[in-house]
């Protein structure tokens, strides 16, 4: 193989992405090199490209979520192997030892990693990757369509498993984009009576084909009222990351309902107490996950057949793809391949 790789790399925060020749890197001992078959870009991309996120180096390569297969490891590196189809996503690797880590919260690592942010990323043919920041791929997944659900799939895939919802309660996605697209078809594959809440009536047959039972047109009715109508919501997985549409489905929750926010908005959410105490509910977040997470995720996108709607683009146009999913004008995610 070629000593040299093409990597997309921003030269400055805030800076236009260049396409550059580097060093393939060497794993250190405890690190995976990967072949990048396909890396998404995701909205979080904006830490790296803008350089909001503290302590930010340049030249930096962005991307987390980094599908193809292993090409080398590092000493010491024992479940991984030459050729095994890996993943990485978000988290990038825990220290093991600090007392979130001793607990196994290993997303609340106190000296965590975090994929293309606290080192380069998958925009890029290779990239090296902490042992334990790494997923098994399923053969029957396209490179293409796990990328996306190393950071979108177990972000709404990890939030509904560790819900209160159980087979048949009313569960309602608060969205339909780039993560609530795949939380409709997370819902209805762990068989949740699944609702819909959009703004955009357009988009009700996609909701309904992605496994929708219902779909609530939030521009024209109270999309709280319309889930005490059906009962109460025992979980709504409020995706669009909107203030306003967060504020507007608290009141729609049932006894013991939740809304969990995994779209992070830009101001505060608003909750009447009352409705909160009525209910014994609840409004809490949730964070993607860890590397066992992201293979779970992929191993029950691949077995209930769950796909993100992807749009890909070669490495050489970087910019116009970032832009396309910064923007909010792609249907849903935006793949690389490298």
């Amino acid at each position: 193989m070629s000593d040299t790789m093409r990597a997309a790399v921003v030269p400055e925060a805030g800076g236009d992405f260049e396409l550059v020749e580097r060093d393939v890197p060497d794993p250190e001992p405890g690190e995976v090199r990967i072949a990048v078959e396909a890396c998404g870009i995701c909205h979080s991309d904006a830490f790296a490209k803008e350089g909001t996120y503290p302590g930010l180096s340049y030249p930096h390569v962005p991307g987390h979520e980094i599908a193809g297969r292993v090409d080398a490891v590092g000493d010491d590196v024992t479940t991984w192997a030459e050729g095994d189809r890996v993943g990485a996503g978000w988290h990038g690797g825990h220290c093991f030892t600090c007392e979130p880590c001793r607990r196994g919260n290993f997303l609340q690592c106190e000296n965590g990693e975090i994929t293309g942010i606290t080192f380069d990323g998958g925009y890029a043919e290779y990239v090296t990757v902490p042992n334990e920041a790494v997923a098994a791929v399923p053969d029957d997944l396209d490179a293409a369509d796990a990328a996306p659900l190393l950071c979108a799939g177990v972000t709404t895939f990890n939030a509904l498993r560790n819900s209160d919802a159980r087979p048949g309660d009313l569960v309602a996605v608060l969205g339909v984009g780039g993560l609530g697209h795949l939380g409709l078809q997370y819902a209805h594959a762990a068989g949740y009576e699944t609702v819909a809440i959009s703004r955009s009536p357009d988009k009700e047959d996609l909701a309904r084909s992605l496994g929708a039972d219902h779909f609530v047109n939030a521009a024209e009715t109270d999309p709280a009222e319309q889930l005490q109508a059906l009962g109460g919501a025992r979980v709504v997985l409020a995706t669009a990351p909107s203030s306003d549409a967060i504020s507007s489905v608290v009141d729609g929750i049932g006894i013991d309902g939740s809304v969990v926010v995994v779209g992070v908005p830009g101001a505060p959410i608003e909750v009447d107490a009352n409705t909160l105490v009525g209910t014994r509910g609840g409004v809490e977040g949730w964070a993607s996950g860890h590397a066992r997470d992201s293979q779970d995720t992929l191993e029950f996108s691949a077995l209930r057949d769950v796909r993100p709607e992807i749009e890909t683009y070669p490495l050489a146009e970087v910019a116009a793809a970032y832009e396309r999913m910064i923007e909010n004008e792609a249907r849903f995610r935006v793949v690389l391949e490298p």
